[in-house]
């Protein structure tokens, strides 16, 4: 079974940044579609960024490009999100989720069946 534990969420000013990580376990020998979606008080669910841990490749949804960046370390089973330039619209809870996957991925919510509990960031 595979837990995933974020952590690293907080309280930013705009334009500052922060970084967000998972810390996956209860697996061996497995590639996922691994990464971050957000939810806003009023809003659904979005995919924010994703990353193949098979390969690498990432995928980000279009108002995080150029500010985001998903990258992993295989040695710590560990996912981060590193958030430059941070906006206030940016606030919302930031969930880990995961999906075991044969190379691609999507950020569409219905698909990935691991969550963690969430981080709350919050932009001023």
């Amino acid at each position: 079974h595979v837990q995933l534990v974020e952590s690293g969420g907080g309280s930013a000013l705009a334009g500052r940044s922060l970084r967000l990580s998972c810390v996956a376990s209860g697996y061996t020998y497995s590639s996922f579609c691994m990464g971050w979606f957000r939810q806003a008080p009023g809003k659904e669910r979005e995919g924010v960024a994703i990353i193949y841990t098979g390969g690498g490749r990432t995928y980000y949804h279009d108002s995080v490009k150029g500010r985001f960046t998903i990258f992993q370390d295989n040695a710590k089973n560990t996912v981060y999100l590193q958030m430059n330039s941070l906006k206030p619209e940016d606030t919302a809870m930031y969930y880990c989720a995961a999906v075991l996957s044969a190379g691609f991925c999507s950020l569409l919510d219905q698909l990935y069946n691991y969550w963690g509990q969430g981080t709350q960031v919050t932009v001023s």
